[in-house]
């Protein structure tokens, strides 16, 4: 499995069909790296959400309950849009690996 090409945003199977097509290392990379910070964002914004909602639980003993799962929701998006902004991190490396690679040969 570990041989099987990754399927990137910008280039597909025709890539395959024809090799005159050339793959713009940039622009997939530029990609890549704007998915990480917009990652990146999300994650902090779900993170000051549940911080948000954890002051709202205990300033609010009525309904700390509907606090605590929305604080939980937003704890568990915060850590999700972490790790996806991990892995763009590392789509990003992988694009720069795969350039300089290609200038060689």
């Amino acid at each position: 499995m570990a041989d099987e090409h990754h399927h990137h945003l910008f280039h597909h199977h025709k890539e395959e069909e024809d090799p005159s097509l050339e793959i713009d290392y940039k622009k997939e990379e530029k990609h890549h790296k704007h998915m990480e910070e917009l990652d990146e964002l999300g994650a902090v914004a779900a993170g000051a959400f549940a911080l948000h909602e954890k002051h709202k639980a205990e300033k609010d003993p009525e309904h700390a309950h509907k606090h605590i799962i929305e604080e939980e929701i937003a704890t568990s998006i915060a850590v999700g849009a972490g790790g996806f902004a991990f892995h763009e991190h590392h789509e990003k490396k992988e694009i720069k690996k795969e350039e300089h690679h290609h200038k060689l040969f």
